[in-house]
């Protein structure tokens, strides 16, 4: 683990510290280094991708490769469809932790899994059950109904 994060910031600190080009802002190359050390951070998993996620902010924010007073760092949390998303998978690994999404699909499935029709029922049925709770359809089959 500790092999990745090092890497992760070796790699973003090279960018980090390249001189920026002829006709491009210093704080974008600045920000393209955290960028790509965020990246890699999620790809490679030395923390929970929140965690990275949040790291990475804030790295840009104590930088100053995004402004905090303009809002420029935060910006992207206004937007009402983003924080749904958010909210829609943070439902969804409530789901996965407790294990409801499985009980609930395990339950049609043994009623009407008696064969493919059934089966393409019950997962139906299990899908149009838990949308009220996970209005994210990508939520509710990559996070409840997929696994």
């Amino acid at each position: 683990m500790l092999w990745k994060f090092g890497l992760m910031l070796l790699v973003g600190a090279v960018i980090y510290f390249i001189p920026a080009p002829e006709g491009v802002d210093p704080r974008g190359m600045h920000m393209l280094g955290i960028f790509v050390a965020t990246i890699l951070g999620l790809i490679l998993q030395p923390l929970p991708t929140p965690s990275v996620a949040l790291i990475g902010l804030a790295t840009a924010m104590i930088t100053g490769a995004m402004d905090v007073k303009s809002g420029e760092a935060l910006s992207g949390f206004s937007n009402s469809a983003v924080l749904l998303i958010v909210a829609a998978f943070f439902i969804a690994d409530g789901f996965l932790l407790t294990g409801l999404g499985r009980r609930v699909a395990l339950m049609f499935l043994t009623v009407l899994g008696k064969s493919p029709l059934g089966i393409a029922y019950g997962m139906a049925v299990t899908d149009l059950l838990l949308a009220p709770a996970t209005p994210s359809n990508t939520a509710r089959a990559g996070g409840v109904i997929y696994p």
